[in-house]
């Protein structure tokens, strides 16, 4: 992991990237890389957060038997699926939804949150 990340790192300055939209990244990224970019990396989650942090996500949401669901972009900080909220995107859970049906609708919302997102950081 630390030479994965110093290697980001090095592309990054290369590149002059100075802000990060990770979405289906799956990897914790360390203090020190977090500490580097804060405030300029942002995340999206599957569900609304601060519920359902971590993995299986839709498997914990239909077992839980919720109502709803949806999905959060958030600041990335030191803890997991835990930084700032910038936007969430709420949907039903319909009886009729199984893992695959949910993830699907799930997605359908990331896409609007995330744009929604960074339009709202931005100002745009």
């Amino acid at each position: 992991q630390e030479k994965f990340e110093r290697n980001c790192l090095l592309e990054m300055k290369k590149r002059k990237i100075t802000f990060l939209c990770l979405a289906g990244f799956m990897k914790i990224l360390s203090d020190n890389f977090i500490k580097k970019f804060r405030y300029n990396i942002i995340n999206i989650h599957p569900s609304l957060l601060p519920k359902y942090k971590g993995l299986n996500t839709f498997q914990r949401v239909l077992k839980s038997k919720e109502k709803y669901t949806g999905c959060t972009v958030h600041y990335v900080d030191e803890k997991l699926d835990n930084g700032k909220i910038i936007v969430k995107r709420k949907i039903s859970i319909s009886d009729k939804d199984n893992i695959l049906t949910l993830k699907k609708r799930v997605q359908f919302e990331e896409y609007k949150a995330y744009s929604n997102a960074i339009r709202k950081i931005y100002q745009i």
